[in-house]
């Protein structure tokens, strides 16, 4: 298929880039790695007309330490989280789920701010994102603002993002020794999960859902009952409680409600926390 016709812009500073995108409004949307939002133009689901390249703004990639937390640059390749020796130290969750996403192909060129701009519940690194209690910094011409991850994806491909502002951060606790699981159910290897789940447990438990609504979310039944004392089977049993998944070719919202059970309940046995 072939997109609507567009413009196109290569920002050489973020400055130029935000500037654009405060110019042109909701005509204007960011390329990073096009993992995401090509395919969107070619099924016309997304018709921009101004494609504002920010794939070469170096300074929005990095991984660094700080203090407690580990901050990482929207522009951060997929690869480049995989291999990352402080991300596989400080936050291995984070690491092993980048090196989940798509084939070595996509993990090459996508990066993290897109996949979590994007919005797709049936993404993986949104889920990491949500357990790890993830904050994202947003940034427009107008200056800048943090967002929690539970607080960004409001909607089917719907973020807190406004028109004219860019991810530009995401920081995430450092949680060295902390027991972590990511468990994922696809046909095919390389396919959208049908469910999966992300589980971080340090002192509290964090568990988020693939592709079990509208928007990545956090598995809040079941925090709650780790967090009164239940096992990781009953607590397991609660992982669709209060949830709307959809029903599709794939799987049917029955089917998605059993294997949330099922994966939520191996994620909690395996991620024991370090003695």
């Amino acid at each position: 298929m072939i997109p609507a016709p567009f413009d196109y812009r290569r920002a050489e500073h973020l400055e130029e880039a935000l500037g654009l995108l405060q110019e042109h409004g909701d005509d204007a949307k960011a390329l990073a790695g096009g993992h995401s939002l090509l395919p969107l133009m070619k099924l016309r689901l997304a018709t921009p007309g101004l494609l504002v390249d920010i794939g070469r703004l170096q300074d929005l990639s990095y991984v660094r330490l700080d203090d407690d937390r580990v901050r990482i640059g929207a522009l951060t390749r997929h690869r480049d989280l995989e291999i990352d020796p402080v991300l596989r130290e400080q936050v291995p969750l984070l690491a092993h789920v980048a090196g989940q996403v798509g084939d070595p192909q996509v993990r090459h060129r996508g990066t993290i701010g897109g996949s979590l701009a994007h919005g797709d519940p049936a993404s993986d690194l949104p889920a990491a994102c949500l357990a790890l209690g993830a904050e994202l910094t947003l940034r427009s011409a107008r200056g800048e603002r943090t967002v929690p991850a539970a607080e960004f994806f409001t909607g089917f491909l719907e973020t807190a993002l406004a028109p004219d502002e860019l991810l530009v951060e995401i920081s995430v606790p450092a949680v060295p020794g902390a027991g972590w699981s990511f468990q994922k159910f696809n046909r095919r290897a390389q396919d959208w999960a049908i469910v999966g789940v992300a589980a971080v447990r340090n002192g509290t438990t964090g568990v988020a859902l693939v592709n079990m609504g509208p928007t990545p979310l956090r598995a809040r039944a079941v925090e709650e009952a780790l967090a009164a004392g239940a096992s990781p089977a009953e607590a397991a049993e609660r992982a669709d409680e209060g949830l709307d998944p959809p029903g599709d070719l794939n799987a049917s919202p029955e089917y998605r409600r059993h294997l949330a059970r099922v994966l939520v309940r191996r994620a909690l046995e395996e991620a024991q926390p370090s003695r």
